[in-house]
């Protein structure tokens, strides 16, 4: 059990605390789901980039799926090994597409025809041939929020699979380009096993066309988007999942790449924020606290529900919506939360805020970010300092 209160007196609030022997426990479940086939676990850097959280992971095995070429720096200078670490993402500038190259990463996911021909000039101008793996998009309803559906043709994500045929056929015929894996990836939070699997089928028959006309894929690239429970959700179980998966790659000898983020880490990260005062507004309770939108910005822009708690506080529970000083009204953690009476300097804990939480926290308001720290064994460590007001204005200059 970790003692937030003690936590929090000793580094302040706001502030986002991980569970680092919990991050180990849910990359070993999945490891071991997977176990039967040659596979790679490669954590998707966004759902938490701190440092100390992909290098922990590396040390564990872990690869590291990246979506801008700081994630791919982040992953190298944490200790993942380059031929583990996948560049993936929908727009790539051509300095990135360059340095990844140069970096020699296992391989680029590619998501249209226009950024093959990109990657391939970029390639032959270097002088080398460039690993790539296309991610196809297989119109699949993932069922799940519409901001993180991937796996629909209305979204911006992947091509079809008559685009990837092509897109296969060009890049085995070019000198610069050697297609080595193939990637689908239909949403995140999935709660549901059949999605995956349909994907799953349509992909795996792909591969099978394409062997038939003698283009041999090595990598089959799973994505992630397992979903964790926030509230009561019913999720899936990682053998559940890989035997889904491995089920239809029958007759296919190829390394399953998993890129998990929220699974990984979601429900090892705790937000800690402080009670500055109660209000009531004709009947409406407000718990006033001192973290923001601008720290956890999940409930104002998914309204998302993250269970929270007053620490060692309970009964006469009434409605309250716990809000932030940010001055907009979209800025909240909860609403209509039935919780007991709270006095200034009462700490509320804001559960299942692991991931997606600091990666995507902001200065709005010229607000600091939050510190962040690790739980490793029971002991305490800080993996990030809370920002400075220098911190924040250091790149900004005058114009006199």
């Amino acid at each position: 059990m970790i003692d937030f209160r003690a936590v929090a007196e000793k580094y302040d609030t706001p502030l986002y605390v991980y569970d680092f022997n919990h991050i180990t426990r849910q990359y070993e479940k999945l490891k071991k789901a997977f176990s039967g086939r040659k596979s790679i676990i490669s954590y998707a850097v966004k759902a938490n980039s701190n440092l100390s959280v992909i290098s922990h992971l590396a040390d564990l095995g872990s690869g590291a799926d990246c979506v801008s070429i700081g994630e791919v720096k982040r992953a190298l200078s944490a200790g993942v090994p380059k031929y583990k670490i996948i560049f993936s993402g929908v727009g790539k500038r051509d300095d990135e597409i360059e340095e990844a190259l140069k970096e020699d990463i296992l391989l680029l996911n590619l998501e249209s025809e226009a950024e093959m021909e990109r990657v391939e000039t970029i390639a032959k101008e270097l002088g080398i041939q460039a690993r790539i793996s296309i991610r196809v998009n297989p119109n699949i309803d993932p069922k799940t929020h519409p901001y993180i559906s991937t796996g629909l043709h209305e979204n911006k994500f992947g091509v079809d699979i008559e685009t990837a045929k092509r897109m296969y056929i060009r890049a085995n015929n070019s000198d610069h380009l050697d297609p080595v894996g193939i990637h689908f990836h239909i949403g995140s939070q999935l709660t549901e096993l059949d999605p995956i699997r349909e994907a799953s089928m349509i992909v795996a028959d792909l591969v099978r066309s394409l062997a038939a006309i003698k283009i041999e894929l090595k990598f089959f690239d799973v994505g992630g988007g397992l979903g964790i429970v926030y509230d009561d959700e019913t999720t899936i179980e990682p053998y559940d999942y890989a035997q889904a998966i491995l089920g239809t790659l029958h007759g296919l000898d190829m390394t399953v790449i998993c890129e998990p983020g929220r699974f990984i880490v979601g429900n090892a990260g705790y937000f800690l924020t402080r009670v500055l005062y109660e209000k009531v507004n004709e009947g409406k309770r407000f718990i006033i606290v001192d973290g923001a939108m601008n720290d956890l910005l999940r409930p104002s822009l998914y309204n998302a529900w993250h269970r929270v708690e007053v620490a060692g506080k309970s009964g006469n529970e009434s409605e309250a919506d716990v809000v932030g000083p940010v001055c907009e009204s979209g800025d909240f953690f909860a609403k209509k939360r039935m919780l007991p009476p709270t006095e200034h300097g009462d700490l509320v804990i804001v559960h299942s805020a692991g991931a997606y939480g600091f990666t995507m926290a902001s200065n709005y308001n010229t607000r600091p970010r939050p510190a962040e720290v690790a739980i490793v064994d029971g002991k305490d460590r800080c993996i990030r300092q809370r920002e400075t007001f220098e911190d924040m204005i250091r790149l900004e200059k005058m114009c006199l």
